[in-house]
């Protein structure tokens, strides 16, 4: 269920509330403090550094942090006054909401995880207090069912709803995948770099488990509609699947990679991996990761809008921050300043964002305009609301997945995600009240909104008509949700697209497995990387971490990496 803000972008924001029952978007307050270690000023000594990360995101800081492991003097500008990119937590009216992700795997894991989040978090010698639970609910115009993390319940719940024949393909289609599980386990993220010594940190140490890996790799990275049509034709089941993918990665089964969909679900149904919610919101997770990038010498600046990728003699070579009087900067000190990267720059933006900031002439346009190009998801629409619990249930599950018209898993507005994380943590709400995070992800159009303008009466009635299916989710939940609502805060795609610096409000590219790939690390200007959902994996919370990774080994000395996945135990 929904990791689904891909926790990315040089700029991000949250949403505040100004006044009692008042539906607005805006920055988190200003009265936020910064998570601990991140700073807010820019001394001389930052003016130059080895390598520079855009954004503050979980693919940005997890890169960040591994790159200070390795011994690199890192920088990470953060647009924002709070770090953490959409997996950023905000506060309005006594409440600790989450920004975006709301569902996390494996982070009190055991040491030996594969979850690619809680390996940053051990190299760099952190961790995060979490809640673990099993389950969540999912809400069918055929019946609700807990869908719980353990193959043998799963199963079941394939039984109950989809009939017997659906659960005997399900088992075929789990013999059809274990290959695959197995192939894909044999090569960690934690061992993947994007320069030829990969065939040092993956040839030499995994050879043996590549060489079978490699007899399913086509498998593994064509679409997970492959396998799924080769013993799956229950129509129920199908449908089961694509709203598996699409939560996962903005797509159904045709679009989606094999590889991300067999991971997810070796991870989940084993029997040992965990559902985590962290003590403290996401943002325990932004707080843990900048500990350990300040814990190895680097540094988190925030209010430091990076304008420009600066670009001397055919590589890339610092960053250019807003220039005087652009808002949002560093401050008229610091305004236009170049911070200079003797190594390299790593863009944790979205691959248009990222385009935008190179100057004319950097790489080719030809490079360019395929960038520019790549397809996109939809956005989302997200209520945030503080309610009165009296009354309700002590065994109200945390997570609720809805959808309104089964068969038709990408239609605007009908899956709905529910998160209530104060039954887990009552500490992120005052005494006796639910915090509520309700969003539809990815399926939100933004030419539905393109044009307008916030603030206006259209924007505003808009908003009303388009949050109407998440109060109705709400409503199959906790029926008298809009009478106990005492805070309420609506966001839409032009608070992503503005606050979150997300092109066009995106979830992130619909690069199709069906025809395309995600691309790796590398770019065509030497000396600029990338991370986040723009590249591989691709869009998701392991997704996004892993792709620090990757971008931080291929940086990293071969011998360097070879020693971090022995510390990791890999």
């Amino acid at each position: 269920m929904a990791t689904l803000l891909g926790a990315n972008r040089s700029g991000n924001g949250g949403w505040r509330r100004t006044s009692e029952r008042q539906t607005t978007c805006c920055s988190a307050s200003l009265k936020d403090p910064p998570p601990r270690g991140a700073s807010t000023s820019l001394t001389k000594e930052q003016l130059e550094t080895d390598i520079v990360v855009i954004g503050s995101g979980i693919g940005g800081l997890c890169a960040a942090a591994l790159l200070a492991r390795y011994g690199f003097k890192v920088t990470v500008c953060e647009s924002h006054h709070v770090a953490g990119g959409a997996a950023h937590g905000f506060e309005a009216q006594g409440y600790s909401f989450d920004a975006g992700p709301s569902f996390y795997a494996g982070l009190s894991g055991p040491a030996t995880t594969t979850n690619p989040l809680k390996q940053v978090l051990d190299a760099v010698g952190e961790s995060v207090e979490c809640v673990q639970y099993k389950q969540w609910v999912v809400y069918t115009p055929g019946g609700d069912f807990p869908c719980i993390c353990d193959a043998d319940a799963y199963a079941a719940n394939i039984r109950c709803m989809g009939g017997a024949e659906a659960e005997r393909q399900w088992h075929a289609l789990q013999a059809r995948m274990a290959p695959l599980q197995a192939g894909a386990a044999l090569l960690p993220a934690a061992a993947i770099r994007g320069d030829l010594g990969i065939a040092v940190t993956a040839g030499a140490r995994y050879g043996p488990g590549l060489i079978k890996a490699g007899l399913v790799a086509g498998q593994l990275t064509g679409p997970f509609s492959a396998v799924v049509d080769q013993v799956v034709t229950d129509p129920w089941l199908r449908t089961f699947l694509d709203l598996e993918c699409f939560i996962l990665s903005g797509m159904t089964a045709k679009d989606t990679i094999a590889a991300e969909m067999a991971f997810m679900f070796s991870e989940r149904n084993s029997g040992h991996s965990t559902i985590d919610y962290p003590k403290g919101g996401s943002k325990a997770i932004v707080a843990a990761l900048i500990r350990g990038i300040e814990k190895h010498g680097g540094r988190v600046l925030l209010r430091t809008h990076v304008d420009s990728i600066v670009v001397e003699g055919g590589r890339a070579a610092g960053v250019r921050l807003r220039p005087k009087g652009g808002g949002g900067g560093q401050g008229d000190s610091a305004a236009g300043t170049v911070i200079r990267a003797r190594k390299a720059v790593v863009s944790n933006a979205s691959v248009w964002d990222t385009l935008k900031l190179l100057p004319q002439g950097a790489v080719p346009e030809a490079y360019r305009s395929e960038g520019m190009d790549t397809p996109r998801t939809g956005s989302f629409m997200h209520l945030h609301l503080g309610i009165d619990a009296t009354g309700l249930p002590q065994d109200l599950d945390i997570h609720h997945l809805i959808v309104n018209r089964w068969g038709e898993i990408e239609a605007p507005q009908n899956v709905c995600n529910v998160s209530i994380p104060t039954v887990l943590d009552p500490s992120l709400a005052p005494p006796g009240k639910h915090l509520i995070h309700a969003y539809t992800a990815g399926n939100e159009p933004y030419e539905l909104w393109e044009g307008l303008k916030r603030g206006t009466r259209e924007y505003a009635a808009l908003k009303e008509e388009r949050s109407q299916c998440l109060w109705q989710a709400l409503e199959r939940i906790i029926p008298d949700v809009r009478q106990r609502t005492e805070v309420k805060l609506v966001g839409t795609p032009l608070t992503h697209e503005r606050y979150l610096r997300r092109y066009k409000g995106t979830y992130g590219p619909a690069i199709s497995a069906s025809t395309g790939s995600f691309p790796g690390a590398g770019t065509l200007l030497p000396g600029l990387y990338r991370c986040g959902d723009s590249c591989q994996p691709g869009i998701g919370v392991p997704a996004a971490a892993a792709s620090g990774m990757i971008a931080a080994n291929t940086l990293a000395p071969v011998w360097s990496h070879w020693q971090l996945l022995d510390a990791l135990g890999l």
